[in-house]
């Protein structure tokens, strides 16, 4: 019953976001008492701070999925983008923004978790796209990570509606690849944003 709980309740929070959803409703989505909530979760930040635990784990489990199909290096970063954008693609508003706005201290927790997360996955797809070609040699690799990184997280923090999030996370790549792509680099590029026009 805890795991059905958690499932039913993430989905809500990522849907209507994390402040509108009550226990109540989530305890008449599944046929339940409050009661028997409150029997796994003694309040509602648990459940909000257990939820965005399942997220995490949940993307990164697809993100190494994406990795593990060694796609080039421009071609990986859209991939990426675009399972971002399935996952949150009935949210209203941006978890990240919502978080930092209701629930201030499981945001800090989130994001000290992302920080390193993202940190890895950025730089190993420089080094990767370095080494094919995609990216130029003389990158400083650390900027570049840094530079994308408080890019798409200023995004998500300041964006409230998701949809005008993923808009924006999509010029923020764009923005990114060109300044550390090399000739072959931009060709990709120009071929994903295509892919990514006609989708």
């Amino acid at each position: 019953m805890k795991c059905k709980i958690i499932e039913k309740a993430t989905d809500m929070f990522l849907k209507h976001g994390f402040k509108s959803i009550t226990m109540d409703d989530i305890a008449n989505q599944m046929g339940i008492s409050k009661k028997t909530i409150y029997k796994y979760y003694a309040n509602k930040e648990m459940l909000v701070e257990e939820a965005t635990e399942l997220t995490h784990n949940k993307i990164h489990e697809v993100l190494e999925g994406i990795v593990a199909k060694d796609l080039n290096a421009v071609e990986e970063n859209f991939a990426i983008r675009r399972m971002f954008d399935d996952l949150f693609s009935s949210a209203d508003s941006t978890p990240l923004f919502q978080l930092k706005k209701h629930y201030p201290e499981i945001y800090e927790k989130v994001i000290c978790k992302e920080n390193e997360s993202c940190d890895q996955l950025f730089r190993q797809n420089i080094e990767k796209g370095i080494a094919q070609g995609y990216y130029r040699k003389e990158l400083d690799i650390e900027t570049a990570v840094r530079f994308y990184y408080t890019l798409i997280l200023n995004i998500n923090e300041t964006t409230a509606l998701e949809k005008d999030s993923q808009a924006l996370e999509l010029l923020a790549l764009e923005y990114h690849t060109r300044a550390i792509a090399t000739p072959k680099g931009i060709e990709e590029l120009e071929k994903q944003l295509q892919i990514n026009h006609n989708n």
